[in-house]
């Protein structure tokens, strides 16, 4: 299948995905500052993917894919932050640390190909 739109890109509809997990997961915790970094952390992954895209160029969507990649990272090392102050459960971590794992080697291979 080509891709005809960024919401063909299955790296986006997987961050797409975490963003939601990320928002509802977090949605009462009360450390603000925590809550806003992770969120807009997740949301940059697939806004990236997204914006990459609609360049219309490769080099600058392998840019936008790189900066994706990084905002995954950040959302891995964030991860451990919530687990240590007890935020999420150990399962939570698992499940959302392998997601962002997932979305960080769909991108590198995305990357590959151009």
């Amino acid at each position: 299948m080509a891709i005809e739109k960024f919401e063909d890109i299955l790296s986006w509809q997987k961050a797409k995905s975490l963003s939601i997990t990320v928002y509802r997961l977090f949605s009462s915790n009360k450390d603000y500052a925590f809550k806003d970094q992770i969120q807009r952390a997740s949301v940059s992954i697939m806004n990236n993917i997204a914006e990459g895209y609609e360049r219309k160029s490769n080099k600058e969507l392998k840019y936008f894919l790189f900066v994706a990649k990084g905002s995954s990272a950040e959302i891995r090392s964030m991860l451990y932050l919530a687990l240590s102050l007890k935020y999420i459960t150990e399962n939570d971590f698992k499940r959302l640390y392998s997601d962002a794992t997932e979305i960080s080697k769909m991108l590198s291979g995305f990357i590959k190909t151009l």
